[in-house]
């Protein structure tokens, strides 16, 4: 029985390898003449027109906030603070009181010497005295020139004492006005460091607080040594300006590009920019990182998406539609900027390019585009 079987079986794969083969060619003729009839494939995609038109020639770099004055404020006297005259994080302008000092014995010291003076005053003029009553005797025969030649001397002495003690209250008056601290700068106060009560001195480590210019305000980033020569020219013709965004924060702020940093960086190829931003509404704050826009100047060029843009290993392409198709188009992109790319080849302005979708295209892809988006 089980040789039987084995005989049946392979009589019936070898059956059924006669029908496939006497079939094949009739299966197989149908499916190439429903393959033809069949539409060819079309691929939904987005498009923009790419345009022609004036744009800025602008570099994009990360930038820093650094004050232009910073002064650390320290008593130039020692004594004990009586007064605080600012809040912690206070704008101040220059000559407002910040601390008052204990100067109670600077006081009592131009007292002392202001009655030395006018001891010494009252010596000179009695001197004063002698020496013309002396002079008019030694004249007359009546005394001695030693007599006249001591007097005038007591006269110098006493002068003498005048002018030292008023350059020593000169002194004190000096010492007297350290004890109330002035703001040297207009900024902003960092907190106080010390309080009422808090004994000070000329060598203490810690100042008593810091103020930082915030308006005008420096900002300073690098760009590439290749631009520095269009940034030099750009410099030259006035034509740059500059815009410092801070993240988080929907206003822009302006200046002027002050500064080109004398030396490139051998070691990154960068060279140091630094602009002045006026600030007058406190935008950027010291030690803030920024993004920073400088414009060099406008130019007409033709522009698309960026999102329009692909790359290969030979280089960028856009896929343009024409005729209900998409075609490769090599393009070299000179920039971009608002999420926009600035193409120098490969395209004149007006072309209509594919934005979303490329991933399913190839060179000669039936395209239905779903609207067309502005490049701009």
């Amino acid at each position: 029985m089980t040789r039987r079987t084995l005989l049946l079986a392979a009589g019936a794969v070898v059956a059924v390898t006669a029908v496939f083969f006497a079939t094949r060619s009739y299966w197989t003729a149908n499916n190439a003449a429903a393959q033809s009839r069949a539409p060819a494939r079309v691929v939904p995609v987005e498009t923009a027109i790419a345009q022609k038109k004036v744009v800025p020639v602008r570099l994009e770099a990360l930038g820093n906030v650094t004050t232009i004055a910073s002064v650390a404020i320290k008593p130039r006297v020692e004594s004990v603070i009586t007064a605080v005259h600012f809040a912690d994080g206070a704008r101040v302008k220059e000559g407002d009181l910040l601390f008052t000092l204990d100067g109670r014995q600077i006081e009592a010291d131009l007292k002392r010497v202001q009655a030395v003076i006018d001891g010494a005053q009252a010596q000179l003029e009695q001197a004063e005295r002698d020496v013309q009553r002396y002079g008019e005797l030694v004249a007359k025969n009546a005394t001695t020139v030693v007599t006249l030649n001591n007097a005038q001397t007591q006269a110098n002495i006493a002068r003498a004492t005048a002018e030292s003690n008023r350059a020593t209250l000169e002194n004190l008056k000096v010492q007297l006005d350290f004890t109330r601290i002035r703001a040297p700068i207009s900024g902003r106060m960092s907190q106080a460091n010390v309080k009422v009560g808090n004994f000070v001195r000329p060598a203490d480590a810690v100042a008593l607080a810091t103020i930082n210019q915030t308006s005008p305000i420096y900002v300073s980033f690098s760009v590439p040594q290749k631009t520095l020569p269009d940034v030099r020219k750009a410099l030259q013709a006035e034509t740059a300006t500059i815009e410092a965004i801070v993240p988080g924060e929907t206003r822009r702020a302006g200046g002027a590009v002050s500064m080109i940093d004398n030396t490139v960086d051998p070691a990154t190829g960068m060279v140091m920019v630094r602009a002045t931003m006026p600030n007058t509404d406190e935008i950027l704050w010291p030690g803030t990182l920024v993004n920073t826009e400088l414009t060099l100047r406008n130019e007409d060029a033709v522009i698309v998406p960026s999102t329009a843009v692909q790359v290969s290993q030979t280089g960028p392409f856009i896929f343009v539609v024409k005729d209900g198709a998409a075609t490769v188009q090599p393009v070299k992109v000179e920039r971009t900027f608002d999420n926009q790319s600035v193409i120098t080849s490969g395209l004149q302005g007006g072309e209509t390019v594919v934005t979303d979708g490329q991933l399913l295209l190839s060179n000669g892809t039936k395209v239905a585009p779903r609207g067309n988006r502005a490049g701009s």
